[in-house]
């Protein structure tokens, strides 16, 4: 067990936060009834007269929104859209207990749910959280934002990157201000799937009163039953993030979530936006968990990893291409590049980067060139 306790890990102000309330938080808009409350312009949007654009959000097809609903806000729960994330996640596989709305914090991708928990949990010039490198570059730039400090503990070396457990946890039994720890599983740049019982032996720690942040991005993309979403009905201390960015191919909906236990996911919810997911965003969403849209979702992933498994056979006969050096978990692979001698070479790394980028059009995450640090 964990000594997790709420009261004395987020910020106290958090605690006692009283949220912003609207109307729609005492009663149910169900598109009938008129909210006053919002003082809305009742005429509507001007792309009423583009009859091409209503017969594309109205067609059969696809996902329908009413684009004159746009002159309303929108719903500031989506209980609606939260019960169909929770129903993608609902396995059984780590817990017999089962994901409920109360379950969930929805925002402007995942990024919004980054950096709602550092507002929640870290006292500005005060705390700090934990980031094993190589890792997403956004946990630290929210970090800086909120001014909050960082504290890095590498992955193991290729080709695993799984956690160092021993120095995570001696870490976090030192540093008595590190309020959470940011794992990102499967990893962004490594593409590697963190052991389920690595994961545990963080939450259980037996002294550190924290928050470990599971960014699952990728996780459409590994093996059946992976994601470890469900567990947060098991761990109060655990927060799992996930997006429509990439295996449901929605990047420009912006729509992330996060899983946590209820109270965690309540205290995000007091603080976000009182309407930070738009009617599009929800209605496109809504649509995607279709039976129809899983179906494509389902077909589109099982190309892409066909696609993955094809470049492991291919990639290694091309001269200069090295080891495999990261997971197969993910919509990318991670491979060294080698210079004449055959010796994995940083500089020849950043030369493929360089021509590809500048030859093909084909453009990374600048993280990619620190990569080369790695041989990789």
């Amino acid at each position: 067990m964990s000594p997790f306790n709420l009261e004395t890990c987020a910020r106290p102000n958090i605690l006692t936060l009283e949220p912003y309330r609207c109307a729609r938080d005492d009663y149910k808009d169900d598109g009938k009834n008129i909210l006053l409350d919002g003082n809305e312009n009742a005429f509507g949007p001007p792309i009423t007269a583009n009859s091409s654009l209503l017969a594309a959000a109205g067609s059969r097809s696809g996902p329908g929104f009413d684009l004159l609903g746009l002159h309303r806000y929108p719903d500031p729960h989506q209980a609606d859209l939260k019960q169909l994330l929770c129903n993608l996640r609902i396995t059984h596989a780590h817990t017999t207990k089962t994901l409920t709305p109360d379950n969930l914090f929805v925002g402007v991708g995942s990024d919004e749910a980054i950096d709602a928990l550092l507002r929640c949990f870290c006292i500005p010039g005060q705390d700090r959280i934990l980031v094993c490198p190589p890792t997403y570059g956004m946990y630290s730039v929210s970090a800086q934002v909120n001014d909050v400090g960082l504290v890095k503990v590498p992955l193991l070396p290729a080709p695993t990157f799984a956690l160092d457990t021993n120095a995570v946890c001696a870490v976090l039994s030192s540093e008595p201000h590190i309020k959470m720890a940011y794992f990102c599983s499967p990893g962004n740049p490594t593409g590697s799937l963190l052991a389920k019982a690595d994961v545990e032996r963080v939450l259980s720690h037996p002294t550190w009163n924290g928050i470990v942040v599971l960014d699952e991005a990728y996780i459409d993309f590994a093996p059946p039953s992976a994601s470890l979403a469900e567990w947060v009905t098991e761990w109060p201390n655990l927060v799992v993030l996930q997006t429509l960015s990439k295996g449901f191919g929605m990047a420009g909906v912006r729509l992330g979530t996060a899983f946590a236990a209820a109270p965690v996911a309540r205290l995000l919810n007091n603080i976000k936006a009182p309407y930070n997911i738009p009617t599009p965003t929800a209605a496109l969403a809504k649509y995607a968990f279709s039976s129809e849209g899983l179906a494509v979702v389902a077909s589109n992933i099982a190309a892409i990893t066909a696609q993955r498994e094809r470049l492991l056979v291919e990639l290694p006969r091309i001269p200069g291409v090295g080891r495999l050096r990261g997971g197969t978990s993910s919509n990318f692979v991670l491979y060294e590049m080698l210079d004449a001698q055959g010796n994995p070479d940083n500089a020849a790394a950043l030369a493929v980067y360089e021509r590809l980028a500048e030859n093909r059009g084909w453009w990374y995450a600048s993280g990619v060139r620190s990569m080369a640090a790695l041989g990789v």
